[in-house]
């Protein structure tokens, strides 16, 4: 039975070039804090693959601080700008108690700005139109003079629409309120010039672009005051305490030179099998809803509602078939509520429950693809006829 894996923004494989890195830097076992020949050793390759990382963004390499995962960097910004700390935080710092972010963001965002909002913050969720994308216009007007930070995706994880961040950020700058975008979904996939866009924040994570699950970095422009929420030694310029990971860090590296090199070639490729999915589930399968805008999308992405069943049960029969789907976000998965992001572009619960996201890499093939258009068409069709809600079912 063939395998499939279609869930590549839940994770990816490791890129055997990634690999390669990983076994070259084996030995390379000294604290990079360390100034012995060792350690010295360690810092250098840590070092280089700084460098590597701010170049897939068009940073400088003193703007990227390494953290742990996509989650950690979020959390560095959004608690960072936001502490009320003044050992941390410099008299230029602007004060304020109010965030911006929208209804679609990913938990590792909405999260701690909803502790903050327990906390006394006030929060503004802004929302969506119907294909995901945030209004503009709706930021200029939710700004105030307390305002100290918007949080706005790049490119959303579940339905694959990318933002307007350019235009955001500009809006964000003109009233000097702070920018950040989570572009874990978005960094490798797409190009990103962090001087082009004009944020002070980019999140990226290393297991989402072919390196290994426990690196991850943080764009932080230049003269931007932050608190650590990791507290302890000088590592990372003093906002990250802890030894660094040095093997990890060298795997990203490598990933962003990888990704650098490839992503042209990757996008029109991955748009192709991407089209070739979605027409033919369009063309084989009735009453099915594609989420997510048309073109403003990630060619990694296809979020599909297939009408009268359940997504779980799609997934568990595709599993059966050899074939790795999601229901939506790998870190929402367990949760019996639909999915956030469906609600805020406007599908009722009972469509909600029965998406499917569908999500490439670079290891994808026309035969997974057409295999998946072979196997998918019977599995709907059953679940359908057992569902007393399908108009034809034999229930």
């Amino acid at each position: 039975m063939p395998q499939v894996y279609l869930d590549n923004n839940a994770t990816t494989p490791i890129h055997p070039e990634v690999k390669q890195a990983i076994t070259d830097g084996l030995d390379l076992f000294g604290n990079a804090s360390s100034e012995h020949f060792l350690g010295q050793a360690a810092r250098k390759a840590v070092e280089d693959a700084r460098k590597k990382v701010a170049a897939l963004v068009n940073a400088k390499p003193a703007e990227i601080i390494f953290t742990s995962c996509g989650s950690e960097s979020n959390n560095l910004v959004i608690k960072g700008v936001t502490c009320q700390d003044i050992i941390c935080k410099s008299e230029a710092s602007k004060p304020g108690k109010h965030i911006i972010t929208t209804q679609i963001e990913h938990p590792s965002v909405t999260n701690p700005i909803k502790s903050l909002e327990r906390q006394g913050f006030k929060v503004t969720w802004l929302p969506v139109d119907q294909y995901g994308l945030v209004d503009p216009g709706l930021l200029s007007k939710a700004i105030s003079k307390q305002t100290v930070l918007v949080s706005i995706m790049t490119a959303n994880n579940e339905i694959g629409t990318i933002e307007p961040i350019a235009e955001l950020a500009k809006i964000a700058r003109g009233h000097e309120v702070y920018f950040h975008t989570d572009a874990v979904q978005a960094a490798g996939k797409l190009e990103i010039d962090v001087k082009e866009t004009g944020v002070d924040f980019l999140s990226l994570s290393g297991h989402k672009l072919y390196a290994p699950k426990g690196v991850a970095a943080l764009y932080i422009r230049e003269g931007v005051v932050v608190c650590p929420v990791l507290q302890g030694g000088h590592q990372e310029r003093g906002l990250r305490g802890g030894t660094e990971n040095t093997l990890g860090i060298v795997a990203l590296g490598k990933a962003c030179e990888v990704a650098i090199r490839d992503r042209e070639k990757n996008i029109e490729r991955l748009w192709k099998l991407r089209e070739r999915l979605r027409k033919g589930i369009l063309e084989k399968i009735p009453e099915v809803v594609i989420n997510g805008h048309p073109e403003k999308t990630l060619p990694t992405t296809l979020s599909a509602t297939f009408k009268f069943i359940e997504g779980e049960s799609i997934l568990l029969r595709l599993s059966s078939k050899g074939i790795a789907v999601s229901t939506g976000s790998a870190c929402s998965s367990g949760s019996l509520e639909p999915s956030h992001v469906l609600l805020a572009i406007g599908l009722p619960h009972e469509l909600a429950h029965g998406t499917i996201r569908f999500s490439l890499g670079f290891e994808n093939t026309d035969a997974d693809i057409d295999y998946t258009l072979e196997v998918l068409p019977g599995v709907i069709q059953q679940l359908r006829d057992m569902s007393p809600l399908w108009p034809g079912s034999k229930k």
